[in-house]
Formats: structure tokens, sequence, C-alpha cells
């Protein structure tokens, strides 16, 4: 098994009469209208609302089975004065949801609190012992926030103990479904909500909105502040983009708009977060994913969450810088810890012919710590373009954390080797499991029989689908201009990418030892570009076919276009 295999290119093709049409409504450019089609099946008015997405947009949420259920009894909880338990997941999508419910709730006087579970003691979704510490606790109603949807046996806890359970979760239904007061997921079978791939935080802030309308139908906000929800949207932005749910249609909506409210945010912790990240000004999907998500994440990774929960819904500035700053240190801590996992995998693959012929990687040890295996699980994704489960091993039990490829319904796989797994839960591109070690061996060689069934040669060859061809005249600032409208980017929504053909290598030159500067002549064009992670793959004299995206560099107060590389090879191989 190869790593850093070669990529197939694949040139995307779209109807011209359906670009025309986009095209002839004013809608786009005849370039912009090619990029939407290559992204979403539209007409006239999805286009349109995708590149002015506002938030009148946002479906009722009342279409959502089971909100009115939840939204009844959450109302009878603010006139009863009962006291509310929000129940969360460790990730950023889980501390969101509950720093963004638990605002809300206090904002209309509920006498609110918060349950997440360790990680390491408690494991993933609500537990008995959340239930039993919710009701000692006197909660008379629990809201579950991005998990719940498979938790049956709980929810009979819950009944028994006298608290009502309201159930909001985004993963993948089970066959039987929990006996909760109220069950709201988009992916229930019948669910009429016309959006199904919002993240748990874009459900809890739907719950948010159907909440603050029945209130003001029934005169509760006369004499007293509304909620604002649109400030509670730099939030959502932080778990959507966090949870890598396709940036289309709400989601576009909800980022979009969130991303603004992050930029300006009032929150201390939001602040501090930003301040230790070096974010100033406008915030982007990458400053998101890459620096402030994976500091919220560092806590629950390696410790408890519920210090970047504490951080969101700090209302002092010194406390959120002392609180961002520990963060911060954990992530440092966090990345040191995967750089290990991720040399270990490495060695053992490297290692191990057995793995040439299989079409899935999965890999246990009982040194590596279970709250970042599914990210060393991703970067080998990356590398090796096959499904990958990592499992960390502790007293005969193992918890495993997994990531696909395109191909792979990773959920649906692990359903097919439930006989072999303690339990499973996730959806189409992660997972997460619980093992017991003595069936370790049977579940690894039943994962790729699975694998080995459903992927063929070309599935596991990673490929890099390009927008259009460009010639070098077309590349221009006022390119990268257009190229903004269809900001934000991310899953569902990828950064374009354009073929350059047949550039002549003036100059190369290897920065920080990895990375490629090139000089390049095209046409009557001299371009600049960096091809990161790929020193020594072209060199001067060298003709080569790019796979890019332009860019704009800003240098010492100087601003030029820049092609940023995601692929290159000698001219004429596409």
């Amino acid at each position: 098994m190869h790593h850093l295999q070669e990529k197939k290119w694949e040139l995307k093709k779209c109807e011209p009469e359906a670009v025309e049409r986009l095209v002839r409504e004013g809608i786009a450019s005849p370039l912009l209208a090619r990029l939407l089609l290559n992204r979403v099946s539209c007409d006239g008015t999805t286009a349109a609302a995708f590149f002015a997405p506002t938030l009148a947009g946002l479906h009722d949420p009342f279409l959502m089975l089971g909100m009115e259920a939840a939204v009844e009894r959450l109302v009878q909880a603010v006139a009863d004065r009962e006291r509310v338990c929000i129940h969360g997941d460790y990730d950023v999508d889980g501390i969101t949801s509950v720093v963004l419910l638990l605002t809300f709730f206090r904002a209309l006087d509920i006498d609110a609190f918060y349950i997440i579970p360790d990680r390491l003691v408690d494991g993933y979704g609500l537990s008995g012992e959340a239930v039993r510490k919710a009701a000692g606790q006197g909660a008379r109603v629990m809201v579950t926030v991005d998990c719940g949807i498979t938790a049956v046996a709980e929810a009979t806890l819950c009944a028994d103990a006298g608290v009502d359970l309201v159930i909001t979760d985004h993963h993948t239904p089970g066959d039987v479904l929990p006996d909760a007061c109220a069950v709201i997921n988009p992916h229930r079978a019948g669910c009429p909500y016309p959006f199904k791939s919002l993240a748990g935080v874009g459900v809890a802030f739907n719950l948010a909105i159907a909440m603050r309308s029945r209130l003001r139908d029934r005169g509760f906000f006369s004499g007293r502040d509304e909620p604002k929800l649109r400030e509670y949207l730099d939030l959502v932005a932080l778990g959507t983009i966090a949870d890598v749910v396709p940036l289309v249609d709400q989601n576009r909506i909800l980022v979009k708009h969130g991303l603004v409210e992050l930029a300006q945010s009032k929150r201390p912790g939001v602040q501090a977060l930003k301040k230790v990240s070096g974010i100033t000004g406008e915030v982007g999907c990458g400053a998101v994913g890459f620096r402030l998500a994976p500091r919220l994440n560092a806590a629950g990774r390696l410790e408890n969450a519920s210090m970047a929960v504490e951080l969101l819904l700090s209302e002092d500035l010194r406390n959120a810088e002392r609180l961002a700053a520990a963060l911060d240190a954990g992530n440092v801590e966090r990345q040191a810890v995967e750089r290990e996992i991720l040399n270990d995998a490495l060695k053992i693959v490297k290692g191990n012919a057995v793995f040439k012929g299989r079409k899935s990687i999965v890999l246990a040890s009982e040194k590596w710590h279970p709250g970042v295996i599914g990210i060393v699980a991703s970067r080998l994704v990356d590398l090796y373009h096959r499904p990958t489960i990592l499992i960390s091993l502790k007293d005969g039990n193992g918890k495993g954390s997994g990531r696909s490829i395109a191909a792979f319904h990773l959920h649906e796989a692990l359903a097919a080797c439930a006989e072999h797994l303690v339990k499973f839960g996730g959806h189409r591109h992660a997972a997460g499991l619980t093992i017991a070690e003595e069936t370790l061996e049977q579940f690894v060689e039943r994962f790729d029989q699975v694998a080995d069934g459903l992927l063929t040669a070309e599935d596991l060859i990673p490929v890099l689908f390009l927008d259009a061809e460009l010639k070098a005249e077309e590349l221009t600032p006022e390119l990268v201009g257009e190229l903004d409208k269809m900001k934000p980017f991310g899953m569902g929504n990828p950064e374009p990418l354009f073929l350059l053909r047949d550039a002549r290598v003036l100059e190369s030159r290897i920065v920080k030892d990895t990375h490629l500067k090139l000089r390049l002549q095209t046409g009557n064009r001299k371009l600049d570009a960096i091809a990161f992670s790929m020193a020594g793959r072209a060199a001067a004299g060298d003709r080569i076919d790019l796979a890019f995206s332009p860019a704009i560099n800003n240098w010492n107060g100087r601003s030029s276009l820049q092609l940023t590389v995601k692929d290159l090879r000698r001219a004429g191989g596409i």
C-alpha cells in the first residue's frame, strides 16, 4: 500500500444549456454558473439563493417531526419554573449546542444546567449515570443536543426517574427510536423538514427559533427583552464548520451569517479564543476549522470538555483569556500526542505486508489516546485513501474512531459488522465504536470483507475534481473577486479548482524544507505559484500541468495574484 499515490484528475462536465440558462436569467457569469452546477443541481431559485443566502431563507422549524411536542414541553417548563438539564457531546458541535441552549434558556429565566460526558470515563452519548445525575440535581426535563438518537435504554431510565426527555440530534437513527417526550432529528423517517444535513447545533438553533416564536405568540416577551437569535449564529457557525457537514442550503445560510457574527462577536470567550488563535478581522471557514475548532476540541479530547463550555459562557474577559490560554496549551499537547500516534500507525502499515492486499485499515494499540485517534484516522485516509478505523485498547475493551472515503458508507459498513461490536454510531463519513478485545480479529477480517465487496480498485484512487480549464489571460485579480461569491467553502462546496496546461517552470525553489515556490511562464504571462508539501516535484525548465486555486497574496503592502497548487504533473497528462 503506497501512500501519497498519484491522484486521478477529472475535469467536471456540466450541461452547456443549464449554464446558459443561469447566465440568461442574470443570476451568474458563465464561470460562476458552471462552478455552481458542478456542486449542486439547481434551478434559478436555488441558484439565486446560493449567491444571496438570507436568513429569510431558513425553513420553518415546526416542519421538524417532534418539534411541536418539544416546544410545548419546554414552554411549560418556562411557565412552571422547572429545572432543565442540557446533555451534550464533547466535540465542538456538542459544546456549541450546549452553550447555545443554555444561554437561550437562561435568557428565558429557565433554571438550566448542563452535563457533558467525559470521553475517557463515560464515552459517547447519554448514559444511565448522566440520567441519575440530572434527576439527582432536580431536573424535570432533559434536553440532549448532538446525541441521544440511540439512547433507547436511557429514555426508559428517564421515564422511571420522572424526567421528561427531549432528544435533539442529527446522527443516523437506529431501527428503534427512544421512547421520549419528543425526538427531533431531520433524519427521522417521515420527517418533512426538507434539509437533512444540519449539524447538531443547527438542530438546537431550530429549537430556539421555534420556542421563541411560540413564546412571542403567547405574549411572553411583552415587557421583557427577546433573545436576539442572530447573535447566536457565531456558535452555530463554529459547530457546523467543525462538524464537517455540507455547507449548502440551510448550512450555507447559517454559516455565511455566522461568520459575520464571529468576526464581531460580543462573547468574551470568542474574543479570547480568537486572540490565542491569532485571528483578527474577517473570519473564514479555514480559520474556524484549523484554528478555533481544534482549540475548543482539545479539552474534550484529552480531558473534560466543560472547560470549552465555560470559555464560551464566560462573561468576564480576564477569566475567558485564562481559559483560552489553557485550551491553547491543551491543543499543543494534543498535536504532540497526535504526531506520535500517526508515526506509530505509519510504521505498522508500512511494516506489514498484509496491508498491501487490503481495502481498509484497522489498527489497534494500548498506547493510543482515545481522544485523538479520530484525527489520526482522517490523516491516514488522506494518505492511503482507504476507510480507516483506529482503536484504543484498555483492559480488554476498545474504543474506536473511523473515517471514510466518498465511495464507502462507514455507518452501513459497521452495521454489517455489528455482531463483532459492543456498539457503534455515526454517519457516512465518520463513526465511533466500542469493541471487546477478543472479537477484534474477527472484526478486522469482517470489515475488510465488507470493504472488499463494496470498493473497486478505481474507488481506491483519490480523484481530484477540476471545475474548469483556464487560459493564462483569464487569471486576473478580478477572477479571484468573482470566486469570493462562492464562499464560504467547505464540505459540499469545495474551493474551486482549475486546470492550467503546459506551463513552463522558470524558477523553482524550496521554502521551509517542504514547500515549492514556482515562477511560471504560460503564454505571454509570468505567474507566481506556491505548492505546499511538494518540494522536489518540479524543477526549472520542466513543462507542467497544474491543478490550482487562484488567490491574492498580500505581502509588504503589495498584493499580487498567486496560484495555490493542489497537484502538478508533467504536461500532457490529462
